[in-house]
């Protein structure tokens, strides 16, 4: 035994992890439970808190017969311990705001999980990818679907400053092998983006993330250069904007109240604007393309009158005359359709 009780050989490292579990839990725990729970002393609790103290945990101790412990907000936020079904939690509620850009969140999730599963257990990461695999969310963006890893093999590169080599498929569909120096991802809210400087054309690019495959760091390291112009969001907004071939002045009628309608379509289509209880106006200039501004506008789930652009009208009208031909009664010949498998009886 050692002066104070405690058994010599004792893992001090393993239990200040535990008693700092013990602690991130929101309650204030007396110094005789702590001594208890962790198998020691009084004495060595002192010595432990003050040992976490040392590392950043802010600790606070309550004075009195009903006085204990507990973990404090501090100006920094110390590292965490977090047990299996904690990490597990976590890191799919990372991934599904990294895959469906909540705004304000997204870059951060990415950068997050980047971290988290660089030092997950493989037993976990199976369960993480096991949970996302199973799991089909009610509502997604607008955006192709990306998948988490290929989001965190680009933040991990660009963090650590690590050359990425991947395939990329053009607008055209035009295929090719890039070697790149990544700088940021950007979300836009439907796309996300990578921000690199392209080692073989030897200029900044930006690269659509749902265009790219097979990304891996190389390991090879790379000193940042200087964007040429602003910050990674600006030189996106600067290239989708001289990218784009065509910009449309939408007005379009709806026969919904305007709360209703602007809760369903993105702020930067335009202004909603109340015509009467009953209809609502909008009008507004996108650069999206043609057949994204009618997907929109049909899922606003209302009788709607397109006033302009004409492109949109036209559109639409070609779209309306599929989809009733679609819908047009079958003739006899037809084989029945089936019933769907609930509607069936017994046998």
């Amino acid at each position: 035994m050692t002066g104070d009780g405690t058994a010599a050989g004792t893992d001090t490292p393993a239990r200040l992890f535990q008693l700092l579990s013990l602690l991130q839990t929101p309650r204030e725990w007396p110094g005789a439970e702590l001594s208890e729970r962790l198998g020691v002393s009084r004495r060595t609790v002192r010595r432990d808190i003050d040992r976490l103290r040392d590392l950043g945990y802010p600790v606070r101790a309550s004075q009195g017969a009903a006085g204990g412990y507990r973990l404090v907000a501090g100006k920094a936020m110390p590292p965490l311990v977090l047990d299996d079904e904690e990490a597990v939690a976590i890191a799919v509620g990372l991934r599904a705001g990294a895959g469906h850009a909540v705004e304000g969140i997204e870059e951060a999730s990415v950068r997050a999980l980047a971290k988290l599963e660089q030092v997950l257990p493989g037993r976990l990461r199976h369960r993480v990818s096991a949970l996302q695999i199973a799991t089909t969310p009610l509502t997604s963006g607008d955006g192709a679907s990306i998948a988490p890893e290929t989001l965190t093999v680009m933040a991990s590169a660009a963090a650590g400053h690590e050359r990425l080599r991947f395939a990329y498929r053009a607008g055209d569909g035009t295929e090719s092998r890039r070697l790149a120096e990544p700088y940021r991802l950007v979300s836009t809210g439907r796309r996300w983006y990578l921000v690199a400087y392209d080692i073989d054309r030897e200029d900044w690019r930006t690269f659509r993330v749902d265009r790219v495959s097979e990304p891996f760091a190389t390991g090879a390291r790379f000193v940042p250069r200087e964007l040429p112009k602003g910050d990674a969001a600006e030189f996106i907004r600067d290239s989708m904007w001289h990218g784009r071939k065509e910009s449309y002045d939408l007005d379009v009628t709806f026969a919904a109240p305007a709360e209703f309608v602007a809760a369903r379509l993105p702020r930067a289509l335009g202004t909603v604007t109340s015509l009467d209880a009953t209809t609502c106006r909008l009008r507004g200039t996108s650069t999206d393309s043609i057949e994204w501004l009618a997907l929109r506008l049909s899922l606003t789930d209302c009788d709607f009158t397109i006033h302009g652009p004409p492109p949109l009208i036209a559109h639409v009208s070609s779209l309306s005359a599929r989809l009733g031909r679609a819908a047009a009664p079958r003739g006899d010949s037809s084989p029945p359709l089936p019933d769907p498998p609930d509607s069936r009886g017994p046998g």
